[in-house]
């Protein structure tokens, strides 16, 4: 019978760590989620570098990126499980388990990266706790950059959304779609040049990265940087293979997440106005939030926000308090 490639990946992963006895040279793969190009997947290259170098090759890991082996939905189950080790993953997308892990994704919430990483000192800690208690280490996040909207067509308030197929790529986006009066569609962010193409989608949001990465010129024309919000990628560690490395080479792998998470946070703030820019040089229409649409938005976000807060309970108005001291 012939075998998924992914599954020979998922169990070579896993062979990696848990055949060799404790204190032994460790050969680990790291699912990453966007492609080589992508500064979110440079920032885990450079981690698994810091980790070899400073564990003198007691610890070696391998990052796979673009996703080739766990789409976002299996990422967390498979590191939980151990099918793999460590991962990366877009954290709003566990909000459907806790709304806890989406609070980053409620519009206008937290809409420059001062802001957002208030949200995430505040958010951290809960999130931390969770994952604890599923076997599974947080070892750092790297943002995004601000959220925009992507069409073919100029728009001018959310009106002009009104039954447009539009992509969601988790269940906040989801709402916020259907708030805008457009239709939601789940598509993956290597599926959206096919999506658009075949008339699946006919608008988006999402970050100036994954519109250069997708290359949006080819099947969008405008881009509003309307700034919704700040989402992040978090990289997570199965606490069981933590727990087998040795005291220094878990102490050198915290300090190289601790410097991973400075250079994400780094590299997001530079990296926004270069692919912005990105977008414009090839050919797109790049524009502000129209006046009306912005008033509209900031109208979900009120609504999002009091949803979020229902859902959340007093964890999340703990977290938003946090925040907004």
């Amino acid at each position: 019978m012939k075998l998924n490639r992914r599954i020979l990946l998922s169990a070579c992963a896993a062979a990696a760590w848990v055949a060799l006895p404790a204190q032994s040279a460790e050969r680990w793969n790291m699912s990453a989620e966007q492609p080589d190009g992508n500064y979110i997947t440079g920032v885990a290259k450079s981690f698994a570098e810091d980790v070899a170098k400073a564990t003198k090759g007691e610890l070696e890991i391998k990052v796979h990126s673009n996703s080739v082996l766990f789409k976002r939905p299996e990422l967390k189950r498979a590191v939980q499980t151990g099918q793999v080790p460590i991962g990366d993953v877009l954290v709003s997308v566990l909000g459907n388990e806790d709304p806890i892990y989406e609070v980053d994704a409620v519009p206008l919430l937290a809409t420059d990266f001062d802001a957002a990483w208030k949200l995430w000192q505040a958010s951290k800690p809960a999130m931390e706790q969770r994952l604890a208690k599923q076997g599974i280490k947080l070892l750092y996040s790297v943002p995004w950059p601000p959220q925009g909207i992507y069409t073919k067509v100029p728009v001018k308030s959310t009106a002009d959304f009104k039954g447009m197929k539009f992509r969601a790529y988790n269940a906040a986006t989801s709402r916020l779609v259907e708030l805008m009066g457009a239709s939601p569609t789940t598509v993956n962010s290597g599926d959206v040049p096919q999506a658009f193409g075949t008339g699946l989608i006919e608008a988006m949001i999402t970050s100036p990265a994954t519109g250069v990465d997708s290359q949006a010129w080819d099947f969008s024309k405008y881009y509003y940087d309307v700034q919704a919000f700040i989402p992040k990628n978090v990289t997570i560690m199965n606490a069981r293979a933590f727990a087998r490395l040795s005291p220094a080479s878990q102490k050198a792998v915290m300090e190289a997440a601790a410097a991973a998470e400075k250079r994400g946070w780094e590299e997001a703030r530079k990296q926004t106005a270069t692919l912005t820019q990105t977008l414009a040089k090839n050919g797109m229409v790049v524009g502000k939030t129209p006046p009306a649409l912005g008033a509209d938005l900031e109208k979900i976000g009120a609504t999002m926000a009091d949803e979020w807060l229902k859902k959340a309970g007093a964890d999340g108005k703990a977290v938003l308090d946090a925040a907004r001291r």
